[in-house]
């Protein structure tokens, strides 16, 4: 994984046609952001195709695509993918109907800054690099599990990008060459979770070049405000690492147990709560940085418990081809 500026000269005249691809499910609050957002982007119009795939949602966001279409400067492709309840399927949909050079993901929910493809883009421009992500970037949070998720920069693509196992890219902000695509195959469509893993390291696997970050390339994400949220994502980020075990030998993170919560809780309620509130007296503290422990074991031990309970299930071992 590298992180090398293009040359300026070459990489202003180096416009290769792309097609971004987004997987909805019941994103009609979305949309009006997003494509404020999509219609914002420097990157030449002429020079980019916007195909967001329905993943048989339940809400309008199908009929509202339609006519958002047909009514917009930027081309945009509606297209469904009903037959597999899958983010992955849905990409895989996209993908086909794609005709772009570089095939862009992002999710529904994510806020693609105006120059979010204009810099994502430049990397390509040395024929070695096959795979670009760019950052992801917190929108702003009042709740104090937002405040908490912030301060540890959860979404940052900085963690996978040091995987200990190899470096990958989350597709909520990921460019991938077509002809990486086409070597390799598509995401596995019912795969529901670590499908970007799995599909960087099968690229990087066969290497056919290299994967290089683009920080000024943001894309602007929630975090989660509730437990049952924040219990849901750490439960999947858990079965992602159970899943990529089973399809790639990762190792398995150690699970942390009952006993060792209440340890840690003991010694937080009798040591660090009073430390930290003097800090916050003085000002050098806030409320989150008091409920650091109990929230970080919280989120530990829903990752566990999701590690745990996770089975691939064995047709997500199908990988689709294009």
């Amino acid at each position: 994984m590298n992180h090398q500026p293009a040359n300026t000269t070459t990489a202003n005249s180096f416009l290769p046609q792309v097609s971004v691809v987004v997987p909805i499910y019941n994103g009609e609050a979305d949309l009006p952001d997003l494509f404020s957002c999509l219609l914002s982007q420097t990157y030449p119009k002429d020079q980019v195709e916007y195909l967001l795939v329905d993943n048989n949602s339940s809400d309008r966001t199908l009929t509202l695509l339609k006519t958002s279409a047909g009514n917009c400067p930027i081309k945009i492709h509606p297209l469904s993918e009903n037959q597999i309840q899958s983010s992955y399927a849905a990409r895989n949909t996209g993908i086909r109907a794609a005709t772009g050079e570089i095939v862009v993901f992002t999710d529904a929910d994510c806020r693609p800054q105006p120059q979010w493809l204009e810099s994502l883009i430049q990397p390509f421009v040395n024929p070695e690099v096959v795979i670009v992500a760019g950052e992801i970037v917190a929108l702003p949070g009042k709740t104090l599990l937002e405040q908490h998720a912030n301060r540890q920069e959860t979404l940052s693509q900085k963690h996978t990008l040091h995987h200990s196992f190899r470096p990958y890219g989350q597709t909520a902000n990921l460019a991938i060459r077509r002809i990486a695509l086409e070597k390799v195959g598509l995401f596995r469509p019912y795969l529901t979770s670590g499908g970007d893993a799995d599909m960087c390291w099968r690229i990087l696997l066969e290497n056919i070049g290299r994967l290089e970050f683009a920080p000024e390339a943001i894309v602007q994400h929630r975090h989660r405000a509730t437990l049952k949220e924040l219990q849901s994502q750490w439960r999947r980020y858990g079965r992602s690492n159970r899943y990529l075990h089973d399809l790639h030998g990762v190792e398995l993170m150690r699970e942390i147990t009952l006993q060792e919560c209440g340890y840690r809780l003991a010694r937080w309620f009798l040591k660090e709560v009073p430390q930290e509130s003097v800090k916050a007296i003085a000002g050098k503290a806030t409320l989150v940085d008091i409920l650091n422990t109990p929230i970080g074991l919280f989120t530990a031990r829903a990752r566990s418990d999701g590690q745990r309970d996770a089975k691939l299930p064995e047709n997500a071992k199908i990988i689709d081809r294009l």
